[in-house]
């Protein structure tokens, strides 16, 4: 009965691909229901990355796909399926392709272009994001302490990254430093194997487990200048992908609500209780029905941000009021699909308990829910509640 049931894009939002679109993201949902839908659970209980995944997800040849001429909608639900199989791989894909990848074709020289690039499309490299701090998240464009000083033809780099991505096995991160002479901010292409970089494993997380977060250290670190961002100026850089990357977290939480869906609603069709179905009683078709409805209002969303993204006219406050609007819908549609499952719902046995953890993590990245409601407010009244 359940392959005949709608899915939770209720309204087909879908059918506004391309057909080659359309066509390309089954390719990616039958990969995902082979390759890491199965062992998504094992990987997250676990805290493994498993690595040997990687030239199979290179063989979907998806980075950056708006680069190679697909479009806005289309790169957003990538991410949704992604997130959907698996919050940590999608995270994964992310942090290298949205952001290191994006960054080499948006700010990186011809020379690191021909380096880097293709390789790294190929995940032959792996990349990650170094911008925020010990003690500089959200306020890390002001309050950014890693320094980067001038020496002839090199660059001295000195402080310390929190939450990296990929940060304990990536052969690049893009890292970021405050210029010593200028004060402004500039972008480095930091070989992660260099003397003086050391990374710690960020462990005892209760969210996206798979993902090896990193502490990361740099002690004198010597970087040439060849290897210096040539197209990063300042942080306003910085800003250009984070925009980006903030949408695409808009995604992931459509994609947790697309999995917090499923799983809740295969259970509640074959779970019994007193004699029927749990999917027979009221109050759980009205959770269903709310848990479809928010998915379903955060597809809408973000369909039109894309629509945005194609016109060129996405900014930061409606990057925010995605990111914002739709990790709250998926908060209480997580905590609903949980509570569906019950005592079942705080095991990974049945995909739900990790599910409702993964949803905190996005929740809170790329700016938490409280500074993005902050910059949407700031641009509704043109008056700013922080600095």
């Amino acid at each position: 009965m359940e392959s005949q049931l709608p899915t939770a894009d209720f309204l087909g939002f879908e059918s506004l691909l391309a057909s080659h679109e359309r066509d390309k993201l089954q390719d990616v949902r039958d990969f995902l229901a082979k390759e890491v839908a199965p062992h998504a659970v094992n990987w997250w209980n676990r805290a493994e990355f498993p690595h040997a995944i990687l030239p199979k997800l290179a063989a979907l040849n998806l980075s950056t796909p708006v680069q190679q001429g697909y479009s806005h909608l289309f790169s957003g639900l990538v991410i949704a399926e992604l997130t959907r199989a698996d919050t940590s791989i999608a995270t994964f894909f992310m942090v290298h392709h949205d952001l290191f990848v994006e960054a080499l074709h948006t700010f990186g020289s011809e020379d690191q272009k021909e380096r880097l690039l293709q390789d790294a499309m190929e995940l032959k490299i792996t990349g990650a994001f170094a911008l925020t701090e010990p003690q500089h998240g959200s306020d890390v464009a002001g309050g950014m302490a890693t320094t980067a000083t001038r020496d002839g033809d090199a660059w001295i780099l000195n402080g310390a990254k929190r939450w990296i991505g990929n940060g304990t096995f990536c052969d690049r991160m893009l890292l970021w430093a405050r210029d010593t002479e200028t004060g402004g901010v500039r972008g480095f292409i930091l070989d992660a194997t260099l003397p003086g970089v050391t990374r710690t494993a960020i462990g005892n997380k209760i969210a996206l487990r798979t993902v090896q977060n990193a502490d990361v250290t740099l002690t004198d670190v010597r970087i040439s200048e060849s290897d210096r961002f040539a197209g990063i100026e300042s942080f306003d850089d910085t800003r250009q992908l984070l925009l980006g990357s903030r949408i695409l977290i808009g995604w992931q939480a459509v994609g947790q609500q697309l999995a917090a869906f499923d799983v809740a609603r295969q259970y509640a069709v074959e779970r019994h209780q007193f004699g029927r179905p749990l999917a027979g009683f009221q109050l759980v078709q009205d959770q269903l029905v709310t848990m479809m409805g928010n998915a379903t209002a955060s597809l809408g969303v973000m369909a039109r941000v894309a629509q945005l993204q194609a016109e060129g006219a996405s900014d930061m406050p409606r990057a925010a009021f995605a990111k914002s609007f739709t990790t709250a819908r998926m908060r209480e549609t997580v905590a609903l699909g949980r509570g569906i499952l019950g005592g079942n719902g705080i095991v990974t046995d049945h995909a739900m308990a990790k599910i409702f953890a993964d949803a905190e993590a996005v929740y809170t990245y790329e700016g938490s829910y409280e500074i993005n409601s902050l910059i949407v407010g700031r641009a509704l009244t043109g008056v700013s509640a922080f600095t």
